[in-house]
């Protein structure tokens, strides 16, 4: 969490001197957190050049919009919200929801201390394609909120910030999305649902 690191911290007093007009802290934040942005961006539409235009209008729009922040919003949780809202927007727009693979992306590759043999070499890139598969056919609300818990590491209560939703409803949508999800890859794997 970015609390444990001090991120926190170092973000409330660079989007503070940013509110203020600071040029060089909103250019501190938008290094500090463009990665993470776009890697979100990235699973949410499935592809490299939009997720890369909506990590530019996304920084662009919390710059516009950076007097309006309240210093009492932790500021990823105001930063994200304003990513997933132009990804849903997107989505909207295109009328169809698509989620990239983790094969089409050699970046996203998990860079390991061994090297595994060949056998597990295969049968790891079977199970995350599985999983990934499982992942693609969920519906985006139950997409977003596993993206959010368990590749940001967000908090029950900055995933409620950000969906607008309480964190009781938080806590039965990430059940139902994580129930979902391996039901998903339990069919894609051919395995009954008692195994």
């Amino acid at each position: 969490m970015d609390d444990k690191t001090g991120i926190g911290d170092a973000d409330m007093a660079q989007a503070l001197s940013a509110r203020a007009g600071d040029l060089r802290a909103f250019a501190g934040l938008v290094r500090r957190h463009q990665d993470r942005m776009f890697g979100f961006l990235l699973c949410m539409l499935g592809t490299r050049d939009e997720a890369m235009d909506l990590t530019q209008d996304s920084f662009l729009k919390a710059w516009k919009a950076l007097p309006d922040w309240r210093p009492e919003a932790r500021f990823t949780t105001w930063l994200f919200q304003i990513a997933r809202n132009a990804a849903l927007d997107l989505l909207r727009h295109r009328q169809r929801i698509e989620f990239v693979s983790l094969d089409a992306d050699p970046s996203l590759d998990i860079v390991e201390d061994y090297t595994p043999s060949p056998e597990k070499q295969f049968s790891d890139r079977q199970r995350i394609s599985l999983l990934q598969r499982a992942i693609d056919t969920l519906p985006v609300d139950q997409r977003e909120i596993l993206l959010l818990r368990e590749l940001e590491d967000m908090s029950y209560a900055e995933l409620a910030l950000i969906l607008g939703i309480n964190e009781g409803t938080v806590k039965s949508r990430l059940a139902r999305a994580r129930a979902a999800a391996l039901t998903n890859f339990r069919h894609y794997a051919g395995e009954s649902p008692d195994d």
